[in-house]
């Protein structure tokens, strides 16, 4: 690997201690190319890039991947946990209370936490997780 290329997915399992095998590339590649995916899609998706895969498998891959860094999973209230592959930086979501559609929305704040409590209790606070709740385009419906 140069400088200049990004490391593949099997160099970034391994980069995090993890085992690579073909279940766990094809699963971070599914929620890499996925949109903020719930489990069962990305066991779909998984399914479909190397075949058999059981859903408490998924499970398993989902939680050592979201403790490596490699997957973030968020949980939009009143719905199942969903995972994206977009991890590191500091964004935040947009949801639809209609169709539970979910949008990536960059921090407008600057650096993480951007932005601090009123009062913190003693935290050291280095992340604020926010997210912005409406209606998406689709269902809107025009003003009369």
């Amino acid at each position: 690997m140069t400088a200049s290329q990004a490391p593949t997915t099997a160099e970034q399992l391994r980069g995090a201690g993890l085992r690579v095998t073909a279940a766990r590339v094809a699963l971070v590649e599914t929620v890499r190319d996925g949109d903020h995916l719930g489990a069962e899609a990305i066991a779909a998706g998984v399914r479909d890039r190397v075949g058999h895969v059981s859903l408490q498998a998924v499970y398993e891959a989902l939680h050592a991947l979201t403790a490596a860094g490699l997957v973030r999973r968020i949980e939009p209230a009143g719905s199942p946990a969903r995972f994206e592959g977009r991890v590191g930086d500091n964004h935040h979501h947009l949801v639809c209370r209609s169709c539970g559609a979910v949008k990536d929305v960059d921090c407008t704040m600057g650096h993480p936490p951007c932005m601090d409590p009123v009062d913190d209790g003693g935290y050291l606070v280095d992340e604020a997780d926010v997210t912005f709740w409406g209606l998406c385009p689709q269902c809107r419906r025009p003003e009369d």
